[in-house]
């Protein structure tokens, strides 16, 4: 999956998902890798914070090669619920990496691990607290507003995390392969001189609007085949 993703970005998976009808589901804003320029891919291992490790080792004992571990933390910023160990028994478990809606520490101990940990950013102390397990702990993980599980899968660059159902990932990647490549056509004419202007028919958008103001330019980039907004 993260080779399908090495040509992509958030950005234009999250158009694709616009232009597919396909609800958003982005991490909050503020998560980011570890290590600025890491990537991640990968169909969802789940795991719910409690306050105790021993959620991520049973998760790791079931996880398959290339899932990526996703922590719900509830977003916490008073403690840290990974570290080191954690991202180390990650990586001999053949996980991919690791989303933590939260919180990590040892930072540059994770810099020299390599394996790619997203988060809200590193704070020292650990959790102090035990919380009653739920007995989805295993199967689904919130993450800011969403609800995800092993039926989705993640995607993480330097512009955030999202996440799309795993059965409607390859028309995803298909339509953001397709608005890339339209992308490309338009920045390379805008270097040899033709406008973003002249490429969308501004002008005409604008008389149309004048003569029906419901007509977007959401639309009239459908209409001409543009990609900019999605």
């Amino acid at each position: 999956m993260l080779e399908a993703f090495a040509e992509l970005s958030t950005p234009l998976l999250a158009d694709a998902c616009v232009r597919a009808g396909v609800p958003l589901r982005v991490a909050p804003a503020g998560i980011g890798a570890v290590v600025a320029g890491q990537r991640v891919a990968g169909r969802v291992l789940p795991a719910r914070h409690y306050g105790s490790v021993d959620v991520f080792l049973e998760a790791y004992g079931t996880a398959r090669p290339g899932e990526v571990l996703v922590i719900d933390n509830g977003g916490r910023t008073d403690e840290a619920c990974v570290g080191d160990l954690a991202v180390l028994e990650a990586g001999a478990a053949g996980v991919a990496g690791l989303v933590v809606w939260g919180l990590h520490r040892d930072t540059p101990e994770l810099v020299e691990i390599g394996l790619p940990v997203f988060s809200y950013g590193s704070h020292p102390p650990g959790p102090v607290r035990l919380a009653e397990r739920e007995p989805e702990a295993l199967l689904t993980a919130r993450f800011g507003p969403h609800l995800v599980s092993s039926e989705d899968l993640v995607f993480g660059d330097e512009d955030g995390v999202l996440f799309v159902a795993a059965d409607r990932a390859q028309e995803l990647l298909a339509t953001a392969r397709r608005i890339r490549e339209t992308e490309r056509e338009q920045a390379l004419a805008i270097r040899d001189g033709r406008t973003l202007r002249q490429q969308t028919a501004f002008d005409d958008y604008l008389a149309r609007r004048a003569a029906d103001p419901s007509y977007s330019f959401r639309q009239h980039l459908r209409r001409i085949g543009g990609a900019i907004e999605e």
